[in-house]
């Protein structure tokens, strides 16, 4: 695009939708071309906050509402000449002769654009739940949510103080945004039950990682339902009906459950998932794709040469899988707006790359964090890899504070590191966006043992726990390590030897029922008894990491031994296995 001449009309850009994507191209834009009209649409009263932060000021960890908003429609036009108008709900787009249809509340009308670009992100779902419209059911994605469920918990706490007991909610959903409400619930003293549908919290997470999270959970007195769904939600009795006593004070609701179960609350939070806001896209005819998402190329362009598309309610590919689906997340949104204003003010673009995903959640004092496919989806799409566990230190174990990171990843048969996922107290992130960047570079086994990383005894170790997994992850693959997963445990109980190679006082802290107990450090001298004792039978070998296992494992391998050592040790298993 060449600047225009003093005779040219400027280009007039419309973008549908502020936040994330939408104000990432309208501010990109405007530092391409400062002659270019540009003109926002927002349906809501706020153009442009941080909706990652809404959480941590429900806590009170970000004490000043205004914090959260980034940039007003006023200081917008100041600083980038933009015209934002909020209040403005787009209701067509007439693709012909390229105008939006616009309401305005008191008025109706038609926008031109030369350049349309559509932000609409996404719209939570509704899951079939009766009473879902209660007054005592909130969301929590928007400035105006989180300004109700303020005003709603002072209330709440005003009257507890007077009166007690302390008040209560439910929350319904244990990803991401949901783990994030029951924390800032509890950090404001309210009793928080917390609903899952799925057998663990936070369900992109693997399964063996998830059991960390609900401890840490139980620790803080939150009240976990997994393998459950609200059913209903209604008035709570007036009367409790076995004692005719009054009952539940005004304003709570009872919260039926799909076990039968019912929880009392003073309040409901319901975060269960988005879905794309394509329905604009779609009734102007726009391509979307099978899950409702509207179809991009990797410019940013829809179906229509005049209409480009960012942020939630867009098709990606993921990285890993190839599976074209949204991924609701700010970091791809900001990218996506950047590269769409470059396409439109006719700049080189760096073209879309597939999506990994990555994301964090804090769980009280535990990080949680993720990248690539989890080994569910990696299963789902029929991806054939090794999965290795590992639980080093955060940082040297001399130093003081050392505290146990627990990392999962997964690698294919070349090597290629396909997703890892990590929790723990310290380090998490860092690990994570390291091998977040070692998938986007294609990185194998062998390159994340190569990697020279920043070593201090107060922030790591000589050998990183990046640099582990590549170690652990090169045994694997070469055979060096033959291993056996906690999931495998019904079959190595019943069809092989179980050598436990832990202490004496570990074993008798917990074990496998007919486990052979040999520490480590004497298996040299007992190889007759393991001999005996397995009969010609395979050996399934474990200690608590994975580590003294690993040398028992080579110890016996090297003696003609049939070998295999337990990934991740007696943490991972029995993490995986509750009962044991």
């Amino acid at each position: 695009m060449t600047e225009p001449s003093p005779t040219q009309e400027p280009t007039r850009i419309v973008i549908v939708g502020g936040v994330a994507g939408g104000m990432s191209a309208a501010a990109r834009a405007r530092r391409l071309d400062e002659h270019a009209e540009i003109i926002v649409l927002e349906q809501g009263d706020y153009v442009s906050f941080a909706n990652c932060g809404l959480p941590y000021h429900l806590s009170g960890e970000i004490a000043a509402r205004d914090d959260l908003i980034l940039h007003t429609p006023e200081s917008l036009a100041a600083s980038l000449n933009l015209d934002v108008r909020t209040g403005h709900r787009v209701v067509g787009i007439d693709k012909d002769s390229r105008k939006v249809t616009i309401d305005a509340g008191d008025i109706t009308y038609a926008l031109p654009y030369d350049a349309l670009l559509l932000s609409p992100g996404a719209v939570a779902v509704r899951p079939p739940i009766e009473g879902l419209d209660h007054p005592a059911v909130h969301t929590l994605r928007t400035v105006p949510d989180v300004d109700a469920l303020r005003e709603r918990i002072e209330q709440l706490l005003a009257t507890a103080a007077r009166t007690g007991p302390a008040p209560s909610a439910v929350v319904i959903g244990a990803g991401f945004i949901g783990l994030e409400a029951v924390e800032a619930l509890t950090s404001r003293g309210l009793a928080v039950h917390l609903v899952e549908l799925a057998d663990h919290v936070l369900p992109p997470l693997d399964a063996e990682l998830a059991p960390l999270l609900a401890d840490e959970l139980a620790a803080h007195g939150v009240d976990l339902r997994l393998s459950v769904s609200a059913q209903a939600i209604a008035d709570a009795s007036t009367i409790d009906d076995s004692t005719g006593a009054p009952g539940s004070p005004a304003g709570m609701v009872t919260v039926t459950l799909s076990d039968g179960a019912t929880l009392a609350a003073d309040l409901v939070i319901v975060n269960v998932g988005v879905r794309p806001a394509s329905a604009l896209a779609a009734e102007a005819g726009l391509d979307l794709g099978p899950t409702g998402a509207i179809r991009v190329d990797r410019d940013q362009h829809t179906s229509d040469p005049h209409i480009w598309a960012v942020g939630d309610a867009v098709e990606v590919t993921q990285a890993i899988t190839g599976t074209l689906m949204p991924v609701p997340l700010a970091g791809p949104a900001n990218r996506q707006g950047r590269r769409a204003a470059d396409s439109i003010c006719g700049r080189r673009t760096t073209p879309q790359a597939a999506v990994l995903g990555t994301a964090i959640v804090r769980v009280f004092g535990l990080t949680a964090a993720t990248t690539g496919a989890s080994q569910a989806t990696l299963r789902r799409a029929g991806i054939e890899h090794e999965v290795v566990h590992i639980h080093p230190g955060d940082h040297a174990g001399y130093y003081p504070g050392s505290e146990q990171v627990h990392l999962v990843a997964s690698f294919a048969p070349d090597g290629t590191l396909l997703g890892a996922q990590g929790v723990g107290h310290r380090g998490v992130d860092k690990r994570i966006d390291i091998l977040a960047t070692a998938i986007r570079a294609g990185m194998t086994a062998d390159d994340l043992a190569e990697l020279e990383l920043a070593y201090a005894p107060p922030y790591g170790s000589a050998k990183d726990p990046v640099n582990m997994l590549g170690f652990v992850a090169q045994n694997v693959l070469d055979d060096t390590m033959p291993q056996w997963q906690a999931q495998d445990l019904e079959h190595a109980m019943a069809d092989t030897l179980i050598l436990d190679v832990r202490s004496r006082s570990e074993f008798a802290e917990g074990h496998l029922a007919g486990a052979l107990n040999i520490p480590h450090l004497e298996l040299r001298g007992r190889l007759g008894e393991v001999a005996t004792s397995a009969g010609g039978r395979p050996i399934r070998v474990h200690c608590a990491s994975g580590v003294r296992s690993y040398l028992a494992t080579r110890v016996l391998l090297s003696e003609g031994f049939d070998a295999r050592n337990l990934s991740g040790g007696w943490l991972t298993l029995a993490a995986v296995h509750r009962n044991l």
